[in-house]
């Protein structure tokens, strides 16, 4: 072996070291974290690699989940695809000449100033259709109308409403400019993702995909979707989601009423172990985060599932998973 081998192998020792020392690091955390009852899986990507993956009692991290609230982040990444395809103009577009068929008679003049950015922000101004009004919402016959119909509680581009009609709307423009089933797009546009599957997927009466709720996936699936942002966008040897969309999504629009995170589009916006976080969350304890790559630490992706049926907010569960994922991107 010549010197230069034996400095280039040198080099190497720490590259290749890191994923075994991140694995053992995180491996205690992972035993402890049993004792939070409602989680189902938890699995960590680094260094381009998953780290670890962990299952709770009759789960592992390949179980569909539906992940609530967390597809927010996914239906993000489509509209986001779609300005890249040129199905869209952008986040300024307003999204009335797309949905003409389902504007309200006589509708507020504001809704024809509500954009994309706007509902992928929840700053839609109208009233939220989420928490105590979700279940009359989706009892509707046309949950599209419904939405358009419900009142302006304040103008658009102003303060934070969180509402699964705002991302539902998104979702109806997405199946308007293709022409396509959404579940269809996304297993189309999303599936160079390694190990990336949605296993399930609810529709409202008219046939389009809930956008931001009832959707099933797997925990490495989310990791796999979460590692993808945490690469600009790529994954596959691809492109698969515009670079500048993942920057764009991760910029703060506004902040929840709620926890006062910031917000961007489709993501929450935050610190959590001391370092930047972005992440999805949905009922119940569906999470995804996305730790930007910092100084002397490398990008870190934390996938959680849990039991959909159980509240975690004001529980203190959610706090709980925070602290977890804190742990765990300290230990890595």
């Amino acid at each position: 072996m010549n010197r230069r081998h034996i400095l280039l192998t040198a080099s190497l020792a720490p590259l290749l070291a890191a994923p075994h020392l991140a694995r053992a690091s995180v491996s205690p955390l992972l035993d402890q974290a049993r004792g939070l009852d409602p989680l189902r899986a938890v699995a960590v990507w680094q260094n381009g690699q998953e780290i670890a993956a962990r299952g709770y009692g009759r789960f592992s991290p390949d179980s569909p989940t539906n992940i609530k609230s967390a597809s927010k982040s996914v239906v993000s990444a489509l509209a986001g695809i779609a300005i890249g395809r040129g199905l869209l103009e952008g986040p300024n577009q307003p999204i009335a000449p797309i949905l003409r068929s389902d504007l309200p008679q006589n509708p507020d003049p504001r809704i024809h100033r509500i954009t994309l950015g706007n509902l992928l922000s929840m700053q839609a101004g109208l009233e939220r259709q989420s928490g105590g009004n979700y279940g009359r919402w989706v009892s509707t016959r046309n949950w599209v109308r419904s939405a358009l119909a419900a009142p302006f509680t304040q103008d658009p581009g102003t303060r934070m409403q969180y509402s699964t009609a705002s991302t539902h709307l998104v979702a109806a423009v997405l199946t308007r400019v293709t022409g396509r089933p959404l579940l269809d797009v996304a297993r189309d546009w999303l599936g160079p993702i390694p190990g990336f599957r949605i296993t399930g997927w609810d529709r409202d009466p008219q046939g389009i995909y809930l956008g931001g709720n009832q959707m099933a996936m797997s925990t490495r699936s989310l990791l796999a979707f979460g590692a993808t942002y945490a690469n600009g966008g790529r994954a596959g040897g691809r492109q698969v989601v515009p670079e500048a969309w993942v920057q764009q999504s991760w910029q703060p629009r506004t902040s929840s009423i709620f926890s006062g995170q910031g917000y961007g589009y489709g993501w929450f916006i935050g610190r959590i172990g001391g370092r930047d976080v972005r992440f999805g969350w949905g009922y119940g304890g569906q999470m995804i985060y996305v730790f930007p790559e910092a100084r002397r630490a490398p990008a870190t992706v934390i996938a959680m599932t849990s039991d959909p049926d159980q509240p975690s907010a004001r529980t203190g569960y959610r706090a709980d998973l925070h602290r977890l994922a804190g742990a765990l991107v300290q230990a890595a």
